[in-house]
């Protein structure tokens, strides 16, 4: 079946601002940035696996997104990258944590007429690999590659009725759906993990605590280890020309904030620099600002950026410890200090990392904790391939849907 091609500028809401772009300059700049208020929408908020991120922010004031207020963005709104990462979109959902968010310079943004367009529809077309692709080819290429309002007022899509788009949301969204729920099943998962570490491990109340003598904070029979001594960061490079090209790549974009699961990876067919090695099991450490709070296990092999630390646990039984240790905010927070200036990218350095303490209990207790924590685990990485299966069905779908190819 064939639909009626329209221009984006024809589906915009007839509204003022429906379709505009991120502030100019110095209108918005990280000297606006403050601790809360309303996000900035950027390009970490529209990652593959989901329509939104709706975390990992950065704030500006109330007034400033007053300022700002033709660039500000509410739910419903489809938001698109115009440099960075081309082809990116996004959708802020209408159950949303904010009531507005202000987008930054690299985004533009798209408020749908609702008697034309189902806004998740003019998502899902924008998602389409071909679509994707049709942008980046219409990219500036003066300086960064790049596109702009004209382009994508100018982009155009089919559009069927509203009833057909509205089926075609529907079908979609029952995979979004079932990621989604995965995602916070996972959430849950990793927040049992990291009570357990900071119930043992901070607060001491490890079992049979009642009846540990304490001395110094070292409970009678633990050993005081650096973690040098219990794991090893591992440097084999890989040059990209004797990759193959379907590698899973993990760059520190592909790391989450506030995450232990590595649930997203690129392929090495877009390499074109040495990298790490990595194999399943592994933990990856971002150590160049403002990465080095993304701290992942991974549950495939293959290779990472140079700007992340491999780190290897010495034996399997100690796996669990060191990630819930490298991930732990007390961590992240005495790596943040270890930062050599005087570079564009300050890193963070390991030589000093390793000699972070760790008080490391019995065999019997570690191995209570190893079990608990590695069955946590394994449900994240069955977790986490569910999501791939579902997200590789619907994108098999959704070019032929959003074609007419299958009737809905």
């Amino acid at each position: 079946m064939r639909w009626p091609s329209v221009k984006i500028d024809f589906i915009k809401a007839e509204t003022r601002n429906a379709l505009v772009g991120g502030p100019f300059g110095s209108d918005l700049s990280t000297r606006h940035y403050v601790e809360e208020g309303v996000p900035v929408i950027r390009g970490t908020n529209l990652p593959d696996e989901q329509a939104f991120k709706d975390d990992d922010f950065v704030f500006v004031s109330d007034e400033k997104a007053d300022a700002l207020i033709s660039n500000n963005a509410v739910p419903g709104d489809v938001i698109f990258t115009q440099r960075g990462t081309l082809g990116q979109v996004g959708l802020i959902p209408e159950n949303s944590r904010f009531p507005r968010y202000v987008v930054s310079q690299s985004q533009m943004k798209l408020t749908v007429n609702p008697d034309k367009a189902e806004a998740r529809f003019v998502y899902y077309f924008f998602r389409r690999p071909n679509t994707v692709q049709t942008v980046k080819n219409r990219a500036i290429t003066s300086g960064v590659p790049h596109i702009n309002l004209g382009i994508l007022r100018e982009f155009e899509m089919p559009l069927p009725p509203l009833a057909t788009q509205r089926s075609i949301v529907t079908t979609l969204s029952a995979y979004d759906d079932l990621m989604e729920n995965n995602r916070r099943r996972m959430a849950l998962l990793e927040e049992a993990a990291r009570l357990l570490y900071r119930e043992w491990f901070v607060r001491l109340r490890f079992l049979g605590h009642e009846h540990t003598r304490v001395t110094d904070g070292i409970p009678e029979g633990w050993e005081l280890k650096t973690l040098g001594e219990i794991c090893t960061d591992l440097r084999e490079t890989v040059s990209p020309d004797v990759l193959d090209p379907d590698t899973p790549y993990i760059g520190l974009e592909h790391i989450p904030r506030r995450s232990i699961s590595l649930t997203e990876w690129g392929t090495a067919e877009t390499v074109t620099s040495t990298k790490l090695r990595y194999k399943t099991g592994d933990i990856l450490f971002g150590k160049i600002r403002p990465y080095f709070h993304k701290v992942g296990l991974a549950f495939t092999d293959g290779v990472t950026s140079s700007d992340a630390i491999v780190i290897r646990p010495n034996t399997d039984d100690l796996r669990s410890l060191v990630l819930m240790v490298v991930s732990s905010d007390e961590f992240v927070a005495e790596a943040s200090q270890t930062m050599r200036e005087g570079s564009k990218m300050p890193r963070a350095d390991w030589k000093h990392m390793i000699t972070y303490p760790v008080v490391l209990p019995p065999p019997g207790l570690l191995a209570d904790f190893t079990e608990t924590v590695t069955a946590i685990t394994d449900q994240l990485r069955n977790l986490c391939f569910q999501n791939q299966k579902l997200r590789a069905a619907r994108d098999l779908l959704l070019p032929k849907l959003m074609s007419g190819e299958i009737e809905v």
